[in-house]
């Protein structure tokens, strides 16, 4: 028997595990914690992020996602899980797996499963659409092992999902940015010199505030429609290179060079290369229809300009958005 399924819903005390528990999860463990009205959980494979959590007002959870046979106290211990650990960067075995998302959901089979879970994949499974739009109706076009692996976790999740009752969303998540998160921001890359594609071979990219997608993460958990998937993206419609220049005007800074593929293959590593590979404009309708999520950074602009020292009222919104 379920006893807290049969308890009246204001006796009722949600149990939410965060697994993946980093800059992001805390985010959204501050948007869970504002009611008081669930217990947040999260695992960890760090005892020196213990303390980290606690202060957070989190129970840390010891276990790692690596070893399987530590997640067995997971087991029955969550009402809602909010998974967004990576999966590994290599896997010489099986390079297109995530046998990490494999052993979670595997350990959440064993005994009462949560009666919502959510997943955080990435735009990377839509691959190269030459700067079409896309929503979450269209397929996975993955070219490179890192968007493969998040296609197996997103499959993972599924089953679990099918073969044990255990609804959940898909949440598929591009460019995370913010002015207080590491590396949140073009301006270290600007620092650096690093050049952008000439506007002819640029790409479209696509981003979400760290504070959007917490509150979009935090909603999913009980608003999201059962075995849905929703790309949790900003209004924002413009080039890499655009984006760029946009953050080198607010900062102060030159804007960065201009190069074309074949100059800048000498230049760029080749992990920066694979993102300037692709090219889509993604579609938010579910994410304000179903999630009704309200931005609160709906363009770029209105997040760097905070990270430029200025109040996000210094630059209007663009008429276009």
């Amino acid at each position: 028997m379920n006893l807290l399924g049969a308890l009246p819903s204001r006796f009722r005390r949600e149990r939410v595990l965060i697994v993946g528990c980093g800059d992001v999860g805390l985010r959204a463990a501050r948007e869970l914690g504002a009611g008081r009205r669930s217990r947040l959980m999260a695992l960890t494979s760090s005892p020196t992020r213990v303390s980290v959590l606690r202060a957070a007002g989190i129970e840390p959870l010891l276990g790692d996602l690596d070893a399987p046979a530590t997640l067995r106290r997971l087991a029955g211990l969550a009402t809602r899980v909010l998974h967004l650990a990576p999966p590994p960067t290599t896997s010489s075995s099986r390079p297109w797996a995530d046998p990490r998302s494999e052993a979670l959901w595997q350990s959440l089979a064993r005994r009462s499963p949560p009666r919502r879970w959510v997943y955080g994949s990435t735009t990377g499974v839509y691959g190269d659409r030459q700067g079409a739009w896309v929503d979450e109706t269209s397929g996975t076009l993955a070219s490179t092992p890192r968007a493969w692996r998040r296609v197996d976790a997103e499959r993972a999740a599924r089953r679990f999902a099918l073969n044990m009752g255990s609804p959940g969303v898909v949440l598929r998540i591009p460019g995370i940015y913010a002015p207080d998160r590491a590396g949140g921001t073009p301006r270290e890359r600007l620092a650096k010199g690093l050049p952008v594609l000439v506007r002819e071979q640029d790409v479209y990219t696509n981003h979400i505030h760290a504070d959007d997608l917490a509150r979009a993460c935090a909603l999913a958990l009980w608003r999201g429609a059962a075995h849905r998937v929703v790309n949790v993206v900003d209004d924002t419609e413009m080039l890499m290179g655009d984006y760029v220049d946009l953050a080198a005007d607010l900062y102060g800074l030159p804007r960065p060079r201009r190069l074309d593929r074949a100059q800048a293959a000498k230049e760029l590593t080749p992990m920066t290369l694979s993102f300037m590979g692709e090219s889509r404009r993604l579609r938010n309708q579910r994410l304000k229809t179903e999630l009704r999520l309200q931005l609160h950074y709906a363009h770029v602009r209105l997040g760097l300009v905070s990270a430029s020292g200025r109040g996000p009222n210094a630059v209007q919104q663009p008429s276009h958005i």
